[in-house]
């Protein structure tokens, strides 16, 4: 796609049909849920998307420990077992922490014995507003301390003002910078103050070349809302028809009840296809949700309401 280097014209020209997508925000939000009897299913399903996130000034050690643990093991054993799941290899599909936390994940992944990636944000996360020599760095220490993921925020100043070959060039360098590592790349939407600019970043993101989008940080006042991620998922559909590429696609920020993730994954589902429903394509970022998920299929199988000592905190 390197070709689009050079004239990228076309992407002011771009307009996003503003009504339409608020309308088919709410035909989303109005529908029903899944059956009871699926109900437990979609959830396990979801546990699997899950990027289980920390992102605190006082992450220590042993709470990204406690994290990790909770990644391998995210439903209570009794639970899946009556489930029939126990011994499919449930876990959630990574851990994501802050740069300086990495090594803690990396040796506590490891010392549980199991493979789950740990993700990364970096690029001065959640603002963005470093030096892009730091920002790069950034992106390579982690990757140094064993990051195979990283979670890069970018510059909302230059889509403010429509600089579009500069944000280009330089996801081009967190691209680079990351190696072999996953690059996903969080538009913060809601500082980017029009559902075009949504597309168009989206656009730009892809054709630089992450491997995901991802909605939010988490930390603005808006995150993750139906009407942007129609456009993101209108985005990725149309790089895929363009370039044959399949770009992944994470939602996070404010994404606690079970409830919230079934519905996800069934946006996904029908703007994208059962294609996207895997974990090299579809992740949601949460930290709090994962608890909620274990209380409903434990409502699921005992057909009571957890009390807080039943399950364990996550």
């Amino acid at each position: 796609y390197e070709g689009h280097n050079k004239d990228l014209s076309w992407i002011s020209k771009i307009q996003v049909n503003h009504p339409a997508v608020l309308r088919r925000a709410e035909q989303i939000q109005a529908r029903r849920t899944v059956k009871k009897e699926w109900q437990a299913a979609w959830l396990l399903k979801a546990v699997t998307f899950i990027d289980l996130t920390t992102l605190s000034g006082d992450d220590t050690s042993s709470n990204i420990q406690r994290l990790c643990y909770k990644a391998k093991y995210p439903i209570r054993e009794d639970l899946l077992k009556a489930l029939n799941m126990y011994d499919k290899g449930i876990t959630t599909a990574a851990v994501c922490v802050y740069p300086a936390r990495v090594c803690d994940a990396v040796k506590a992944l490891k010392a549980a014995g199991c493979n789950i990636p740990v993700a990364s944000v970096a690029t001065g996360f959640p603002a963005g507003q470093t030096h892009l020599k730091t920002r790069l760095e950034e992106i390579r220490l982690a990757v140094e301390d064993g990051a195979t993921e990283i979670d890069v925020v970018i510059n909302r100043s230059l889509v403010l003002t429509g600089q579009w070959e500069a944000l280009y060039d330089e996801i081009r360098q967190f691209r680079k910078a990351c190696g072999e590592a996953h690059l996903k790349t969080i538009l913060a939407t809601g500082e980017l103050g029009s559902l075009t600019n949504v597309y168009k970043a989206s656009m730009i993101a892809m054709m630089a070349g992450s491997d995901f989008i991802k909605t939010s940080t988490g930390k603005e006042t808006v995150n993750a809302t139906f009407p942007v991620a129609i456009v993101m998922l209108r985005a990725i559909r149309d790089f895929f028809w363009k370039t044959g590429n399949k770009i992944g696609f994470k939602p996070a920020g404010g994404i606690r009840s079970a409830k919230d993730s079934l519905a996800w994954l069934s946006l996904v589902k029908e703007e994208l296809g059962d294609e996207w429903l895997k974990p090299e394509l579809f992740r949601i970022g949460a930290s709090t949700l994962l608890s909620d998920i274990e209380r409903q299929i434990y409502h699921h199988v005992t057909g009571r309401y957890a009390a807080y000592h039943d399950l364990p905190m996550s």
